[in-house]
């Protein structure tokens, strides 16, 4: 069997997290991963998908899963037993600037003439810094990589340098860094697909499971996503994902979508393979109500559940149109603070009656869960406001009945400010005091004991310690709010109290630890609580389960899956045999 043309790896946020004590915290509390960040980008599936329909080979190791499941594996021996003629590595999310360049710098060590190669949106903004590292030989920018990458692994393979592959930092044979020009910025996305299928086709080639799931519980949770756009129209302040952010690291001036039907079709491969929701990626809205109504005329009758996100306020048509398509849908909405002045600050520029019409006019029409979402260290926003949002979301409650429908959510904006987010970009105009700016520095600050002390930033109207203060008395309040509404259990709101009061116990004792202990024997320290830390790490100021959609004993499609599997086998046989005569059977 040939070997891979490029393998992706996924590193842990900090490589040797089994081997560090580090509280923390909240930081993943309302996302699927764990605080190490376990879940791979979207893009994973697209790029395998996209290169494998361009006669590569391709292979996904998500090393973090693997680290999470068994302490005994052994991700270094792993690596060093990789077969590949390249590596990519992603940094998008920055909190992977440590174990991203620790796992290049072990695909360096044993596979020393093999090319190691870095894309994402933190790698794009970054890449004049990070091609510097030793252990790095490309990255690949912007956005949309799938024809750039292409290219490039095409060079690999074929022995040529890359001087004509566009949106490429990379070292020449001489070790001089060049910059190609940024030229690749497609104007749609219909050149790519979702990649389930090349995911089910990978599993079976590679008898690989493990490796390929997007995050730890996946198996057990099969959460599907499919992407509708590429870039934004809006002008968040701390999303590094905003209009201005594109700009900067893609070159894009406007954002690009997928076709409608495409994005429907994605849709129905989803399904074939899980019960878990379909979350689809991007305000439907961002292409017009135009683009939104032919996808939902094109995606009627596909079972549910699905997820979908809304960037602004929902009129009560659009709510209908919506549930008329996707019946028992679940909404997702983040208009971070319950504040307008905050809310001003942060670009989003609608009224709390639009929030409050979002919520009832969604609920009204069906929406089996309306998830309601805040945030803490944002731009005019003290302690007292956030606080405050746990008021505001009773007084909703209040107003809606009761309806256990409505679930909110508060977490720290955590780890890091968004390099090319326009608070970064210019902190003084929003109020912000930065410790990092340079991807070393972001790679250094995950190294620090708790969450508190990796914080990128602190604002004029709250330091680190006030923060983190705040952030767990907040969820201290709205998870008793969530349990007197009876939106969780009451031994569900217990254990996320004893959680908070240990990570706050914790937090204090490593503060102590810190001013008290000689630097270099807080690690040493630090390890003795690893025990006590770890039980504080998850489900901090929420239970992550409350994210989660029942799926019912039976998680995936088995039948389908089945026949997707035959289907697959087939194809790669006759694929392998081209004096085969018989065509590969459809399903």
């Amino acid at each position: 069997m040939s070997i891979p043309d490029l393998t992706f790896l996924h590193a842990p946020s900090v490589y040797d997290f089994r081997r560090r004590a580090t509280l923390w915290g909240p930081i993943s509390d309302v996302v699927p991963s764990t605080p190490i960040y376990d879940m791979y980008p979207i893009g994973f599936a697209s790029l395998c998908d996209y290169l494998e329909r361009h006669g590569l080979r391709t292979r996904i190791v998500n090393l973090a899963v693997r680290m999470l499941r068994s302490d005994s594996f052994d991700a270094e021996r792993f690596i060093s037993r990789l077969d590949s003629r390249a590596f990519g590595i992603d940094l998008h999310w920055l909190p992977h600037a440590q174990g991203a360049l620790e796992v290049a710098q072990l695909v360096r060590q044993h596979h020393p003439g093999v090319p190691v190669l870095i894309g994402g949106f933190s790698a794009s903004y970054y890449h004049e810094e990070l091609i510097r590292y030793p252990q790095v030989d490309y990255v690949v920018r912007g956005d949309s990589t799938e024809e750039p990458l292409r290219q490039l692994v095409e060079c690999i393979r074929d022995g040529r340098e890359p001087l004509d592959v566009p949106n490429l930092t990379w070292k020449d044979s001489a070790g001089e860094v060049r910059v190609n020009p940024q030229s690749y910025i497609p104007s749609d996305l219909n050149h790519i697909r979702s990649g389930y299928r090349q995911m089910v086709r990978s599993v079976i080639r590679d008898r690989d499971l493990v490796s390929c799931v997007p995050f730890n519980h996946w198996l057990k949770y099969p959460v599907t996503a499919t992407l509708s756009v590429r870039g934004c129209s809006q002008h968040c302040a701390v999303c590094g994902g905003c209009a201005e952010g594109h700009k900067m690291m893609s070159g894009r001036t406007q954002p690009a979508f997928r076709s409608p039907e495409d994005l429907a079709q994605d849709v129905r491969e989803a399904r074939r393979i899980s019960r878990g929701p379909v979350f689809i990626l991007g305000d439907l809205r961002l292409g017009g109500r135009e683009y939104a109504s032919r996808f939902l005329r094109a995606v009627k009758g596909v079972r549910g559940p699905f997820m979908i996100e809304v960037s602004w306020p929902v009129e009560r048509d659009y709510a209908e149109e919506l549930a008329a398509a996707m019946p028992g849908l679940i909404v997702e909405f983040s208009p971070d603070s319950h504040d307008p002045a905050v809310r001003e600050a942060m670009g989003k520029n609608y009224s709390n009656k639009g929030i409050e019409d979002t919520v009832r006019n969604c609920l009204d029409v069906g929406a089996t869960r309306f998830d309601l979402f805040f945030m803490i260290g944002l731009p005019e926003q003290t302690a007292a406001s956030a606080l405050g949002t746990v008021e505001y979301c009773e007084s909703l409650l209040k107003a809606l009945g009761g309806d256990r429908r409505l679930v909110p959510f508060t977490a720290p904006l955590a780890p890091f400010l968004d390099p090319a987010s326009r608070a970064f970009e210019d902190p003084e105009q929003f109020g912000y005091r930065l410790h990092c700016r340079s991807l070393e520095d972001h790679r250094q600050a995950l190294l620090a004991p708790t969450w508190k002390h990796i914080l990128s930033y602190e604002t004029k109207w709250m330091d680190r310690d006030a923060i983190a203060a705040t952030t767990y008395e907040t969820g201290r309040r709205l998870n008793r709010l969530k349990a007197c509404y009876g939106i969780i259990s009451q031994e569900k709101a217990d254990e996320t109290e004893q959680r908070i009061e240990r990570a706050l116990s914790l937090m204090a004792r490593i503060d102590r630890l810190l001013e008290t202990v000689p630097p270099d024997e807080v690690d040493q320290e630090l390890w003795a609580l690893k025990d006590e830390i770890e039980r504080a790490n998850t489900s901090t100021v929420c239970d992550k389960g409350e994210l989660d959609v029942q799926v019912g004993w039976l998680a995936f499609n088995v039948l389908e899956l089945f026949k997707l599997g035959v289907s697959e086998v087939w194809d790669m046989v006759w694929r392998s045999n081209r004096h085969h005569r018989a065509p590969p059977p459809t399903t």
